[in-house]
């Protein structure tokens, strides 16, 4: 097993990396909630490799996060190879390459997703990566570049054979950006490769415990990455956690929501600062309090509030008028 701390003999419930979501505060609530496998946002490798410090701050975790892996992308072999030394002087569990992001930004430039059409490129670097790192290299990425592109059960072999130690597949292509429906056959079929041994982890579509329990059961992969399910709803790897042992889903109250909103808000606070935790947090509100009647009113208040003291006094509000 590529991770001594994990045991893969059980279903493993991820939190999949997401750019200016999955910072440390969000990551340490999801521990907390159950997650069993961390990984920190992507990371450039040239930012890293000029001690860009927004870059260096995306890579702090807590003992208590263990087991962590940390996300580099970029196109360049040279830089990557050499913001090897910067994470591993982190010491994180492990390294995961991002060969999956879509947006422009960064498929554009052949990294990320981007990297899928041109496979030789992709498992070059890997292979390279694999060989000078000292920590077990993880690859996250996407089915294939297009529908009518060469598609990962294609060359999930090759992949496995440049040596990484797990590999994880978001069901969509690139092209599909996270627009239809996340295609989980191709994940099985990677999993139920024969010549496949590494742990095949799933991502894609996730938002119940019902679904990660039936997508296990169906495709059989070894673990569940969930992203966009577990914004706002931490809880997500609680009730994951609860379905796998086959115990009931637990309620969550408006009161429980806004708790953990207010000390997610005050950990944002404490680990970038007021100004840009009171922003940053503005995108996970809606998903905290998603499905509340009459919430419009409160959710453009916690959009526009400029201050911590104003937010807290808003979602105080919150939790008396829905008790």
């Amino acid at each position: 097993m590529f991770l001594k701390h994990l045991n893969i003999d059980t279903p493993v419930i991820g939190l999949s990396p997401m750019d200016d979501i999955t910072d440390l505060p969000f990551r340490q609530l999801c521990k907390e909630m159950g997650a069993d496998l961390l990984i920190t946002e992507f990371i450039a490798s040239e930012a890293l490799n000029r001690d860009a410090e927004k870059s260096l701050r995306k890579m702090r975790f807590t003992p208590e996060q263990r087991p962590i892996g940390i996300q580099i992308f970029g196109a360049d072999e040279d830089e990557l190879l050499r913001c090897l030394e910067v994470v591993e002087q982190a010491e994180p569990d492990f390294i995961d390459i991002n060969w999956g992001c879509p947006v422009r930004k960064v498929a554009g430039k052949g990294a990320g997703s981007g990297i899928l059409q041109d496979i030789p490129k992709m498992l070059g670097i890997t292979a390279s990566l694999v060989k000078r790192s000292h920590l077990p290299v993880t690859v996250k990425t996407r089915i294939g570049y297009s529908a009518d592109s060469m598609m990962i059960t294609d060359f999930c072999e090759a992949l496995q054979d440049t040596g990484i130690a797990a590999l994880s597949i978001h069901g969509r292509t690139k092209t599909q950006m996270y627009s239809g429906t996340a295609d989980w056959t191709i994940i099985g079929a990677v999993k139920n490769n024969p010549r496949m041994h590494i742990p095949i982890f799933g991502n894609g579509d996730i938002t119940t415990a019902a679904q990660a329990v039936e997508n296990k059961r169906r495709y059989g992969v070894d673990g569940i990455l969930i992203g966009r399910g577990a914004i706002g709803n931490p809880w997500i790897f609680e009730q994951c956690q609860r379905a796998f042992h086959g115990e009931p889903e637990r309620e969550i109250s408006v009161a429980e929501r806004v708790d953990v909103c207010q000390r997610h808000l005050l950990m944002a606070i404490d680990f970038k600062g007021e100004r840009t935790a009171i922003f940053e947090m503005r995108k996970h509100y809606g998903a905290y309090f998603k499905g509340l009647y009459n919430f419009k009113p409160y959710r453009l208040a916690l959009v526009s509030t400029p201050t911590a003291e104003a937010t807290f006094e808003v979602l105080n509000n919150i939790k008396e008028h829905y008790a």
